[in-house]
């Protein structure tokens, strides 16, 4: 199967000639949506929380759900992750995994009764803000600070999954980068939906003191955000000698590694890639590379806890 990259042009701050050449293309995609809508169903007896976007793929869903399950965790609230079965995106559901029950399927809802029959209280829900079937209790719309909304265009003019006016449904925004200035970004936000009220976290290595080195690395990713991962690296002082982005969950193949570890023996380099990188990876060919274990840090824990005290109270 081919595995394309994200196009350079879909986050270019304004439309190109490409975009206004698929622009037909996108409003079929955004009626066809419209067609499909139907009474989104909630299901009774379990909680759900859904983290998703609307600018495609790289903007911290899976990260920002293991924390989130971790402050539920704190106030002893029973909950579970629930990912729709994709067969690239088995990297995130091995991550989710290590963090909690999580319950796949090819269909959302039944993963979400079955999460109800094994007396799960709360299920976080890593994607699905754009599912047809589902009803949320509480819903968290993240967006990268770096990329933001790229060209404002929908797929595939742009990288967004609903038109951008649509933000007027979701009143929870994560902004989610590294240490960005996201003002104006919030302010336009604002303009479509008053009512949002917005979160905010950094990417943070878990993992430091076991990657420091004093070699130049070597970078690669195949992840929705190579380039905020990039910058992590460099803001945490790492000398990089070269960065390769690949598509996102990319299946790397022996030549791809091969290539990289001969580069890296060959300058006398350190290899790094993310964890979900390396998941995808055979174990009998992790030698040589290190991952980089990221988390999400909030910069007000005691909002986020509060919101989820009320959401738990509410019957």
């Amino acid at each position: 199967m081919i595995q394309l990259k994200k196009p350079k042009f879909w986050d270019k701050e304004k439309p190109n000639y490409l975009s206004f050449i698929l622009l037909p293309i996108s409003k079929i995609v955004e009626q066809v949506g419209k067609l499909l809508s139907k009474k989104r169903a909630k299901i009774n007896g379990i909680k759900s929380i859904c983290i998703g976007n609307i600018y495609i793929g790289g903007t911290g869903k899976t990260s920002l759900a293991i924390e989130l399950k971790k402050f539920l965790d704190q106030l002893n609230i029973k909950s579970c992750f629930i990912k729709k079965y994709y067969k690239k995106q088995m990297d995130e559901i091995r991550l989710l995994k290590s963090h909690g029950e999580t319950f796949i399927n090819n269909s959302r809802k039944k993963a979400l009764i079955e999460a109800k029959q094994k007396g799960y209280r709360v299920a976080i829900l890593d994607d699905g803000l754009q599912d047809k079937e589902l009803l949320y209790d509480l819903s968290y719309l993240c967006f990268n600070k770096k990329n933001k909304i790229g060209n404002g265009l929908v797929i595939p003019a742009g990288p967004l999954r609903e038109n951008i006016n649509n933000i007027k449904y979701y009143d929870n925004v994560f902004l989610n980068g590294n240490n960005e200035d996201s003002s104006e970004f919030e302010n336009f936000l604002l303009e479509k939906n008053k009512k949002i009220k917005f979160f905010y976290s950094n990417y943070v290595i878990k993992n430091l003191e076991n990657l420091k080195t004093q070699k130049s690395i070597f970078v690669f990713s195949g992840i929705g955000n190579h380039v905020t991962f990039v910058q992590m690296l460099k803001n945490n002082n790492f000398k990089i000698f070269n960065d390769t982005e690949f598509p996102d969950h990319y299946n790397y193949t022996d030549k791809d590694l091969k290539k990289i570890v001969n580069l890296a023996q060959e300058k006398n380099l350190d290899v790094f890639t993310t964890k979900k990188d390396f998941l995808r990876i055979d174990e009998n060919k992790r030698n040589f590379i290190k991952y980089v274990d990221v988390k999400l840090e909030f910069k007000k824990n005691d909002e986020i806890l509060n919101q989820l005290k009320k959401f738990n109270e509410i019957n």
